[in-house]
C-alpha cells in the first residue's frame, strides 16, 4: 500500500484572516494548496482521486483546525503564508485491525433510477440507512447499527472556482465498524468515501478497538 501520511492543520485568526478562508471553497483551496498537483487534466476530468482527504473540525474566535490525510507529504507554507501543519506517517500496522471506532463527514446523495441525477437522502434514519447499505456494499466494513448516530447535518452553500453555486449536504456520523475487506477497507481511508470529497467530506476518522484480554 502507498505511504500515507496524517496531517493537522492549525489556522489561527491571523492565518483565516491572511489566506481569506470565508467558506467551504476557500477552505477547500488552502487545504489543496498544501500538496503538489500532480493530476492531469485528463485525470482530473476521469475523477482520478487527489490523493488528497480532510475534514473541518471547526473552529472558534481563536482559530480553525482542519484532519488531513494524504499519500505525500504537505508544504508549511500556502501561497508564501506560513502556517502551522504537523505531520506523521500512517503505519500499515494501524490499518490492519478488525474493528475500530469512527467518525466521518459524509455527503449522503444517491442516484435517481429514473433520471440518473444525484438527490440528496435526508433525514437522520434515511441516512443511517444509506449508510449502511453503502458500508457493506461499497467500502469494506461493516457498521453496528446500535453504535451508529447521525448527529450534525449541515447543508453548505458556496461558489466554485468557475464560479458556479454549489449546494452540499454534510452529515457527522459517527459508530463502530468491523473491517469485512481489508483492501477495500485501506482504500475508502486512503481515498475517502461517498460523494463530495474535494470539500470535506469523506474522511474516516479511527481508532483501533483493542480488545482487552484481562477485561
Amino acid at each position: 500500500m502507498t505511504e500515507l501520511f496524517a496531517s493537522a492543520l492549525h489556522l489561527d485568526r491571523a492565518a483565516v484572516k491572511a489566506l481569506k478562508i470565508t467558506d467551504t471553497y476557500s477552505l477547500h483551496r488552502v487545504v489543496y494548496s498544501l500538496f503538489p498537483d500532480v493530476r492531469s487534466e485528463s485525470e482530473k476530468l476521469a475523477h482520478t482521486p487527489s490523493g488528497i482527504v480532510y475534514a473541518d473540525q471547526g473552529g472558534d474566535f481563536h482559530g480553525r483546525k482542519v484532519l488531513i490525510v494524504s499519500d505525500r507529504q504537505p508544504a508549511d507554507q500556502v501561497e508564501g503564508y506560513s502556517v502551522n501543519v504537523q505531520t506523521r506517517p500512517i503505519s500499515a500496522s494501524f490499518l490492519a485491525h478488525p474493528r475500530y471506532r469512527f467518525k466521518v463527514q459524509v455527503n449522503p446523495v444517491r442516484k435517481d433510477k429514473q433520471s440518473g441525477k444525484r438527490v440528496a437522502v435526508k433525514g437522520r434514519a434515511d441516512i443511517a440507512h444509506w449508510f449502511l447499505q453503502r458500508a457493506s456494499q461499497s467500502w469494506g466494513f461493516d457498521v453496528d447499527p446500535q453504535t451508529l448516530q447521525v448527529d450534525t447535518i449541515e447543508v453548505l452553500q458556496f461558489q466554485d472556482k468557475a464560479d458556479r453555486k454549489v449546494t452540499l449536504g454534510k452529515a457527522h456520523i459517527q459508530g463502530q465498524l468491523t473491517v469485512t475487506d481489508l483492501q477495500q477497507f485501506q482504500h475508502s481511508f486512503k481515498n475517502g468515501i461517498g460523494k463530495g470529497r474535494a470539500f470535506g467530506c469523506g474522511l474516516l476518522q479511527i481508532v483501533p478497538i483493542i480488545d482487552n484480554p484481562f477485561a
